[in-house]
């Protein structure tokens, strides 16, 4: 597993927060995913031979609301 910290913009209250972490916690190869809503930021531990970082970002863009910078 590999652990990284990605900026997320556009965070603002717990219903962002947990929109976040449910889509990245739902994808195949992340294992876990916590966000920090005061950093504006999340840690996901993730396998790269499931999952790559683009995948994740497009997975947050596509909310919407957000965009995860990596």
């Amino acid at each position: 597993m590999t652990k990284k910290t990605f900026n997320v913009s556009g965070m603002k209250c717990a219903n962002c927060k947990a929109n976040v972490e449910r889509t990245l916690n739902a994808m195949d190869g992340v294992g876990q995913a916590v966000v920090d809503l005061e950093g504006g930021n999340v840690t996901v531990d993730y396998d790269e031979a499931q999952v790559t970082p683009q995948a994740m970002k497009d997975a947050v863009d596509d909310l919407g609301r957000f965009e995860m910078t990596i």
